[in-house]
């Protein structure tokens, strides 16, 4: 009896609600979804040509709000490229004026700023460097907008962006890695997780990749692990996807496809059930209390 007392005072407190859900919102809520979205899910990405359409009332709205020419609100801030600022106050203000202009479109999380080393693929997206990044990061969440850093470990040394190619090839490097494990030390509550494929990885990209989440947990992250949109591989992929990305430990799997996040859902019931979803839902649903939002 002793025993099973000092037990049961040492297992982790289940999030608010979590022991209530059924498997089937437990599925819902390791997915976001592209409008319009299956009942449920965690959150909705909006982009620029379905901004206007009805969002559900209780999901995260995630947004890629990057920076000139990389953003889903065209005449919101920030103005200017990533790579333009120079200056920590800059980078401050900036993250700030966008933190604002999005809370009053209704949004909960800016999938930015790219923490990805400069002279990367990504071009004007990449800042100077690394502590440009972390102070835009931080003028966001000052405003009550989460902020997402991207793409871990790193595209700062891969050929191409995962944007234009499914099979691009990157390397793990100690300098990149360590901007990442500066933006959650700083408090930034999310991570978005890389298509590419790391050598130290083995055959699967970073996103489907058991090894990526572990290295990124063995850091020290504790907040929410996004995968990069998984439509990219199209509707056929889905479903494997889904499966692949929820196994290797991501808390998030996106999709801009409404009705293949809901066959991904279906697919997830059975994860669902067996608990192995449990300790993702609980970070989700800790990162919703964490911007005001309850249970779904």
């Amino acid at each position: 009896m002793l025993l099973q007392a000092v037990a049961s005072l040492l297992a982790p407190v289940p999030a608010e609600g979590m022991q209530d859900l059924t498997p089937r919102q437990k599925a819902a809520l390791v997915i976001v979804s592209g409008l319009p979205a299956p009942k449920g899910v965690a959150g909705v990405i909006v982009r620029s040509y379905d901004r206007y359409l009805p969002r559900p009332r209780s999901a995260l709205v995630l947004v890629d709000q990057e920076g000139r020419g990389a953003k889903a609100f065209d005449d919101l801030p920030p103005h200017r490229s990533a790579s333009s600022y120079s200056r920590a106050s800059e980078a401050v203000a900036a993250g700030r004026a966008t933190g604002r202009a999005l809370r009053r479109e209704g949004v909960d999380v800016d999938l930015a700023p790219v923490v990805d080393l400069a002279g990367g693929p990504l071009g004007s997206r990449h800042f100077r460097r690394p502590a440009l990044a972390l102070a835009f990061a931080r003028g966001l969440d000052r405003t009550g907008t989460a902020s997402c850093a991207k793409h871990f470990p790193g595209l700062g040394w891969a050929p191409r962006s995962t944007d234009e190619s499914p099979h691009v090839r990157a390397r793990l490097v100690g300098r990149e890695i360590a901007a990442f494990q500066a933006a959650w030390r700083a408090g930034m509550p999310c991570v978005m997780v890389s298509h590419a494929f790391y050598p130290s990885f083995g055959r699967r990209r970073a996103s489907f990749s058991p090894q990526a989440y572990r290295l990124l947990r063995g850091l020290g992250f504790q907040g929410v692990a996004i995968t990069d949109s998984v439509s990219v591989f199209g509707s056929s992929e889905a479903v494997p996807s889904a499966l692949k990305a929820a196994r290797a430990g991501a808390d998030l799997i996106l999709f801009t496809n409404g009705r293949d996040a809901a066959r991904a859902i279906r697919a997830l019931i059975p994860l669902a059930r067996r608990g192995l979803l449990d300790d993702n839902v609980e970070r989700v649903l800790e990162l919703r209390l964490s911007l005001g939002l309850a249970r779904p």
